[in-house]
């Protein structure tokens, strides 16, 4: 059967899954059923998780998990998180309850700008843009009441507009550069038709402006798009305390280990190799709270690792630091987040998550995700510098290798007895498995 087809977007779902079950699969009968597992029962939910994308034949789960007793600016919280990597909500937690003890996470949000702009070619008098832009700038605000009108009514809308140029990066190459203040929700469809009207404007006043000419009135749009970088949506996180109050079973010498953690922090700002690997246990806390309220992570982990670059080297997000022996951990994200709008408000475990969090603002829930954030690599950096990182994960990850090789009850019983006095590995575990096999 050829792997070409047309109009498959047109064909119904059964037709869909039929024509790729025959097309890629050895048994196309159990490809079926697999796919056909996943769907859900309830026919309802079901057409509503059909309709989040296009061409859609099933379901992907991925486990959704709580990391309870976050004490966040005094209040304790739990933390819904959507991951599919063992040991993440697990050193969450345990984070948390660490620092609960300790005064728990301090957070703040320290600005919520988003930017958008808008990318146009002009071939001309730069002075005589300039002059344009100042006389026009009024009209992009007016023109795009019909859009701004409900934002505005929730504090919200267009901050400010300036023209770029950007001629030093590419011939004749500037741009609208927009701020906004979009509230709850992330914005992304509200900045965007801002901007398209934007451009619209740029286009219409350049035609009617006597002092371009000809050329200088065919301004070219390239393109309106928001940005995922948002270098001033920023939330700061934290955790302090007395050196001495670090006390713990794996923490015996609290000033040894302290000094060794902020040295591991210091080579990660130093040195890019370990700062991407550092980061990334950032982003496994940061990202399975994004998941579970529905937000998008994929714009989240650029923007954050934008600015972990902003000063021209890929550095560690995340610092600390003693002073008067008093003991500080923090980072400081860009996060661009909403409560309202898109997922939020259709994917039930989404609306689960959120009230789990007690309906948070946009801004509690920036709180909420640096904390996660900040959780996850205070709990992989104190492994990397007690323990070692490995005792604790690959425990969590027998669990897969068991399934992966279809342990029966009493073989989990025997395996989970015989490693917690063995090293876990993958090899380790597959030769007990085939020697307990082997026996029976």
């Amino acid at each position: 059967m050829p792997n070409t087809i047309a109009g498959f977007s047109k064909l119904s779902k059964e037709e869909k899954i039929n024509w790729i079950t025959a097309a890629y699969f050895s048994n196309p009968q159990e490809a079926i059923s697999i796919l056909k597992n996943y769907w859900n029962s309830d026919e309802k939910l079901q057409k509503l998780h059909d309709e989040f994308i296009e061409n859609t034949i099933s379901n992907f789960y991925i486990p959704l998990g709580v990391a309870p007793n976050f004490l966040i600016n005094g209040k304790y919280n739990s933390i819904p998180m959507a991951i599919e990597e063992s040991s993440v909500v697990a050193a969450a937690s345990k984070a948390a309850k660490f620092w609960s003890t300790r005064g728990g996470f301090k957070a703040t949000v320290i600005n919520t700008e988003k930017i958008g702009q808008v990318h146009f070619i002009f071939k001309g008098d730069v002075t005589k843009l300039t002059s344009f832009f100042a006389q026009t700038k009024t009209k992009f605000y007016t023109n795009t009441e019909s859009i701004t009108k409900n934002m505005q009514k929730r504090g919200g809308g267009i901050l400010d507009i300036e023209l770029r140029d950007k001629t030093n990066l590419l011939p004749n190459y500037y741009q609208l550069h927009a701020t906004f203040e979009t509230k709850d929700s992330m914005g992304a469809n509200f900045i965007n038709s801002c901007l398209e009207q934007f451009a619209k404007t740029l286009k219409e006043e350049a035609q009617n402006y006597d002092s371009f000419s000809e050329e200088e009135k065919d301004i070219e749009v390239v393109m309106s798009i928001l940005s995922n970088y948002v270098p001033n949506c920023i939330v700061r996180a934290e955790v302090s305390c007395p050196v001495e109050d670090l006390a713990e079973k794996h923490i015996e010498n609290p000033k040894a280990f302290v000094e060794r953690f902020i040295r591991a922090i210091q080579i990660a700002e130093v040195e890019p190799f370990r700062a991407v690997t550092h980061n990334k246990g950032i982003m496994n806390g940061i990202d399975a709270v994004v998941l579970a309220t529905g937000n998008d992570f994929r714009a989240v982990e650029a923007g954050i690792h934008a600015y972990a670059s902003r000063n021209g080297s890929y550095s560690s997000l995340s610092h600390a630091k003693i002073e008067n022996d008093i003991f500080t951990f923090w980072l400081e994200v860009p996060l661009a987040l909403g409560t309202v709008g898109g997922l939020t408000s259709l994917h039930p475990l989404v609306k689960l998550s959120l009230e789990m969090l007690e309906n948070p603002s946009a801004k509690e829930l920036m709180q909420f995700v640096a904390v996660a954030g900040l959780a996850q690599n205070f709990a992989a950096l104190r492994s990397l510098t007690t323990t070692g990182i490995q005792d604790g994960h690959m425990k969590m990850h027998l669990n897969n290798i068991l399934n992966q090789f279809e342990a029966n009850d009493e073989e989990r019983v025997l395996i989970r007895k015989h490693f917690k006095h063995h090293v876990v590995s993958h090899s380790a575990v597959v030769e007990y498995i085939e020697t307990l096999r082997r026996t029976v």
